[in-house]
């Protein structure tokens, strides 16, 4: 199947919501407890969040399949002095080990490049950390911490990643 890689439009919102909590639920199950799976899908609402995003500056690149559907993105935040952040890269689940995470990655990059940014950097999790090593990424250092759900605070980690642009 080909991919096209494009930006967001509005309409992508609500697939890209059911995209990152399907991804969270299947392949974050593999790597993380039921617990932390839960905690984790807890902190991302609706699509509206995504128009925020773009609203507020960040920028969404999206991969459709042949019927312009959204199969996985990712996301850029708005320009910081440090570098720009990749906030976030989510594959459908029936959309994985097809190069999707590479694409996105790659057009991240680009579209960092047009921004004379230097540096991405992100927070991937386990199963994202080698998607972004392939790209070229190095770890800085493994991150644990918790995430507040249903009266406790769950246990998590995920690995502080940058790649140098000049």
């Amino acid at each position: 199947m080909a991919y096209l890689i494009r930006p967001f439009q509005d309409e992508d919102a609500p697939s890209l919501a059911t995209i990152t909590l399907a991804a969270i639920a299947v392949v974050g199950a593999k790597s993380y407890t039921a617990e932390q799976v839960a905690a984790w899908s807890a902190r991302h609402p609706g699509p509206d969040r995504f128009r925020s995003r773009v609203a507020e500056g960040d920028h969404i690149i999206v991969a459709a399949d042949g019927g312009d559907k959204p199969v996985a993105y990712s996301l850029i935040e708005a320009e910081s002095e440090d570098g720009l952040h990749l906030d976030m890269l989510y594959c459908h689940p029936d959309h994985t080990r097809k190069g999707l995470a590479d694409q996105l990655l790659a057009a991240s990059e680009q579209f960092a490049l047009s921004r004379n940014a230097t540096r991405l950097y992100t927070e991937a999790s386990e199963l994202a950390r080698p998607a972004f090593e392939r790209a070229g990424y190095t770890v800085s250092h493994r991150r644990d911490f918790t995430i507040p759900h249903e009266g406790g605070d769950v246990a998590i980690h995920n690995y502080a990643m940058e790649k140098r642009l000049a």
